[in-house]
């Protein structure tokens, strides 16, 4: 009986791995070849409709249009006039009635979220498109399907743990390998997020500093999560605002990606 778990776990564990090698495509955006199960279309399609209760979640979307229109001024000005504009999603920026959570979203596919409580805090719109640029450098790099993808993955192995010891606690181990592997790349994607923003800033006429400027603004605000960043999808801001600097100096007036402008 045992031997025939055993194999059943090999036969699962190498289906999930085989899927996920064969998942591939190049990100037209960055170059990248990743492990995406998704079209750009499935994208586009999920992000909308998870848009109404993520925005739930945030107090729904601000009534307010002088709080909403310099955002989607912002926002279109970065995508239009940067490299996010051949990356053919439509992207829509929208603030959030929250005045209690300091933070900023972009779901797939193009749906860009701040929260009041995060736009208040920003004293300029290099500050804002120093957030908008972020969260639309997820976007491109196609951040959340690359996570579905692993999560897809990681289910699969630890379907092939239980099936192979008969162990909920071996399960439970599989899992929490699992979440450590997926935190890791988190902090991954929101550095390669930060080199994006800074592209798409320079790219749209906004200085790159300015995002440093907002890692400090987290900082004070609490942007940091309470654990220690080994364990935290994201950077510390006083941590990533080292590396921001570093960034900016290597970028002399291009882009640290050496992405081409956009076609006229």
């Amino acid at each position: 009986m045992r031997a025939v778990r055993l194999i059943m776990m090999l036969i699962v564990a190498a289906l999930s791995v085989f899927s996920y090698c064969t998942e591939r495509t190049v990100n037209p955006i960055t170059g990248e070849e990743q492990h995406v199960g998704l079209t750009p279309e499935q994208e586009v399609a999920m992000g909308v409709q998870v848009a109404p209760e993520m925005a739930r979640q945030f107090g729904g979307i601000d009534r307010d249009e002088r709080l909403q229109q310099p955002v989607k001024a912002v926002g279109e000005k970065i995508v239009a006039q940067s490299i996010a504009a051949q990356s053919g999603y439509p992207f829509d920026f929208r603030v959030l009635a929250d005045d209690q959570t300091v933070n900023a979203f972009g779901l797939p596919g193009g749906q860009i979220f701040i929260t009041v409580a995060l736009l208040e805090r920003l004293k300029t719109d290099e500050q804002l498109a120093a957030v908008l640029s972020h969260e639309v450098g997820h976007v491109i790099a196609r951040h959340s399907a690359e996570r579905l993808a692993k999560e897809k993955l990681t289910q699969g192995l630890t379907g092939a743990v239980v099936m192979g010891s008969g162990s909920y606690e071996m399960a439970q181990v599989a899992q929490l390998v699992g979440g450590l592997i997926h935190m890791k790349y988190g902090r991954a994607d929101e550095i390669e997020a930060d080199k994006l923003g800074l592209c798409l800033m320079n790219q749209a006429g906004y200085p790159p500093a300015a995002l440093v400027d907002v890692m400090r603004i987290l900082a004070e605000a609490g942007g940091g999560s309470p654990l220690p960043e080994f364990a935290s999808t994201h950077p510390h801001p006083k941590n990533r605002a080292k590396k921001i600097q570093a960034y900016i100096e290597d970028l002399n007036g291009t882009c640290a990606f050496d992405l081409a402008p956009p076609s006229p």
